[in-house]
């Protein structure tokens, strides 16, 4: 019976140390691998590299979209550009213009 007693004893001496050891291996774990732990962290640190370079290209796009835009403008507006633009859009040409053909795979620009 001394035996068992001593076995009992030494079980609920060591429950409390083993409950509190597991309770900071779960907290240790969950700050590293956890939803909001260092892997995570680095995770989202990839993604928002990622963002950074997306949100300069788009400004970088932006710009040049506004340049174009700043161009049409009425006090901005040059005649000449814009016939030109008109008419390489619209395939046309000017009856004073020459035209040059080039064979297929070979174009000038």
């Amino acid at each position: 019976m001394d035996i068992w007693r001593g076995i009992k004893r030494r079980v609920r001496e060591a429950v409390m140390p083993v409950v509190f050891m597991a309770l900071a291996a779960y907290f240790i774990w969950g700050s590293f691998q956890g939803e909001r732990g260092l892997e995570a962290q680095k995770s989202r640190q990839v993604g928002m590299d990622i963002a950074r370079q997306d949100l300069d290209a788009a400004q970088q796009e932006q710009s040049v979209w506004q340049r174009r835009v700043d161009a049409l403008r009425t006090e901005n507006l040059d005649g000449d550009a814009l016939d030109e633009r008109v008419r390489d859009r619209l395939n046309l040409s000017n009856s004073t213009d020459i035209i040059m053909l080039y064979p297929p795979g070979k174009r000038l620009f």
